[in-house]
């Protein structure tokens, strides 16, 4: 290699280095992780022991005395699912979860159903929280009740804003009210096991039973307490995301939620049996415990305020896991390839953008009301733990590594878990709607394939995977639609001469037209400037530029004298974009005409222009 070379190589080196510095600072830590990634999962002990609640209070106060049992069942769930995770991130450490186990395992087919599932319950985690968290501020403010759809927008905007500035911003922001809020569940719990009698007696006894305490009741109560696990697989969609080594962050990640999440459900299960706390229409289970631990003054204010929090900011979870997930079915071409790009600060925009707009139709057509929005809850995520599920099964027993036997025990019993509460969900649910999430799981999933077609059939089109024919010089006729003779016309045709073997230049005028701009004005310019290519100019009786110029284009066409026409359009590029609004959009206007009727190809050249003074 030549000293220049070598010199010219080795001054690029410092800066691709900082270029990679600046990449892994946009990306997460453990920290920022659970702050970005687990507050959908930890805002749950918000509503999830609440659901199991509301079940058991049929049975009245001898229902109520399962409540810690279920969540027993329900964090022995957690827990297999964050051991199984563990394994999804170290297997597919690029991310996608249950879309990539899937796909690998059980099929592409499969794979877009898990992908349809996840990406429904991330736009629900979205709606479900944000309109939570503003539920939770207007219990505390009532005169702001009428006003739930416009805070509903107001937080969701800032939410994605937050995002849009970048993933790693967004985490540190969260991290003080994901510490706040777990500071605050923690001394509930602690205040209220070393308590022995409630600081506030609970003002809702249980009712008298309606029913008696059996099987069914049960699984109905751990179903609706499996709302406290969505989110657990976010993690492992996001490994991307991670600084390096990202597999070891994620992991630790996982399992920091799973520790996190279970002592908390424990704690308030506890807390719950311990005081006998009963579902109320107008007090929440969390807000009556935290009264009976900690007693109706400052702290349960403070609490009531870290929960509210951390509802809205819970949403944050699917920004940061559906953008990865969409560009995982982008590179397999199942969405659009814009879905792959990322933005300066490593942010996937357009899968935020989608998120956040799919997620403010939710809430506008449920006007703000969080339990419009809940019978769908966790029935799309529970598709997608099963069939993850399911799929590592068959990856320890096609992979046969060591201990392969007590790894397949251990998602096929997540397997069976998830299908369970996925089916109980389903019947207890499917008259409040729930059939609904399986319509659009499958209409998702028919996007996904035919989006999948459509870009083989552009691949069959262009003959990618082939090696073309030798190029071969063509006949190029370049029209130049202009309007005057100035600075753009002298660019444009000093291009056009270089792109083509024959050159024109056209130009539009009404018979009647006596401005500036009139057919002997542009002539005598012309003449005078001699760019010894020639004009022609088009009358059109009804003052439209585009119709004289697709004529025109049509009857070159019918010439057959040339392979190939082209159309190069000239415009300025002005240097703000507030003046960008001043110009007339002629370009615009003649592009989007000539492409819809001819199948010439278009250049638009855009020459910038300084103004020189004022702003």
């Amino acid at each position: 290699m030549p000293a220049s070379a070598k010199d010219a190589a080795g001054a690029d080196r410092p800066a691709r280095h900082r270029a990679v510095k600046r990449r892994e600072r946009d990306r997460l830590t453990v920290p920022q992780g659970v702050a970005s990634l687990s507050l959908d999962a930890l805002a749950s002990v918000a509503y999830g022991p609440e659901a199991i609640v509301v079940v058991l209070a049929v049975a009245g106060s001898r229902g109520l005395g399962f409540t810690l049992p279920v969540t027993l069942a329900i964090v022995v769930l957690l827990a297999v699912l964050t051991t199984s995770y563990r394994q999804v991130i170290a297997a597919f450490p690029n991310g996608g979860g249950a879309y990539a186990v899937a796909g690998r395992y059980l099929g592409r087919r499969v794979s877009l159903i898990a992908a349809a599932s996840l990406i429904i319950d991330y736009v629900l985690n979205v709606a479900v929280s944000v309109s939570a968290g503003v539920a939770a501020l207007t219990s505390a403010f009532p005169a702001l009740h009428g006003e739930r759809v416009l805070l509903c927008t107001v937080v969701l905007a800032l939410i994605t804003g937050v995002n849009l500035y970048g993933v790693a911003e967004s985490a540190k922001v969260m991290i003080v009210p994901t510490l706040l809020f777990v500071v605050a569940i923690a001394a509930v719990v602690l205040a209220g096991l070393v308590r022995a009698h409630p600081a506030t007696e609970p003002s809702h006894p249980a009712a008298s039973a309606t029913t008696t305490v059996g099987v069914l009741l049960l699984l109905r109560a751990f179903a609706s307490g499996c709302s406290a696990l969505t989110g657990v697989e976010a993690i492992a969609n996001a490994v991307p995301n991670f600084r390096t080594p990202r597999v070891k962050r994620a992991q630790l990640t996982e399992v920091m939620l799973g520790v996190l999440l279970g002592t908390m459900l424990i704690g308030l299960a506890l807390l719950i049996d311990k005081f006998h706390v009963a579902p109320s229409g107008t007090k929440t289970v969390l807000a009556q415990v935290t009264d009976a631990a900690l007693g109706h003054n400052i702290a349960f204010y403070l609490v009531q305020f870290a929960t509210m929090l951390i509802l809205a900011l819970a949403a944050n979870t699917s920004f940061g896991g559906m953008p990865v997930l969409a560009s995982l079915l982008a590179h397999d071409n199942h969405l659009p390839h814009v879905f792959g790009l990322r933005a300066d600060r490593q942010v996937y925009r357009y899968g935020v953008t989608v998120l956040a707009v799919a997620a403010l139709v939710l809430l506008i057509v449920a006007e703000g009301n969080t339990q419009t929005l809940v019978p769908f809850f966790a029935i799309a995520v529970f598709i997608g733990f099963t069939l993850c599920q399911a799929g590592m099964v068959r990856h320890w027993h096609r992979e046969r590594g060591r201990g392969w036997r007590g790894h397949v025990a251990l998602n096929g019993l997540g397997a069976l878990l998830t299908a369970g509460a996925l089916g109980v969900q389903l019947v207890a649910k499917f008259s409040e709607g729930g059939w609904l999430v399986f319509l659009v799981v499958a209409g998702l999933a028919a996007l996904f394939e035919l989006v999948h077609r459509t870009y083989l059939r552009i691949g069959v089109a262009l003959h990618l995977g082939e090696v073309p024919a030798r190029p071969e010089p063509r006949r190029s006729l370049v029209i130049v639609p202009v309007g005057a003779v100035n600075l753009l016309t002298q660019e444009a045709i000093g291009a056009a001469l270089s792109l083509g073997d024959e050159v024109r230049a056209l130009t539009v005028v009404h018979p009647e037209d006596r401005d500036a701009r009139s057919a002997d004005e542009v002539r005598r310019a012309w003449n005078v400037w001699q760019p010894h290519v020639p004009l022609i100019v088009l009358h059109s009786r009804t003052r439209s530029l585009t119709r004289p110029i697709v004529d025109y284009l049509h009857a070159a066409v019918a010439e057959g004298a040339h392979d190939r026409l082209v159309v190069l359009i000239p415009e300025s590029h002005l240097p703000r974009s507030w003046q960008r609004l001043l110009q007339n959009q002629r370009a615009a206007v003649l592009d989007r005409a000539i492409r819809r009727h001819t199948d010439a190809v278009i250049c638009r050249l855009r020459i910038p222009v300084r103004l020189n003074g004022g702003t």
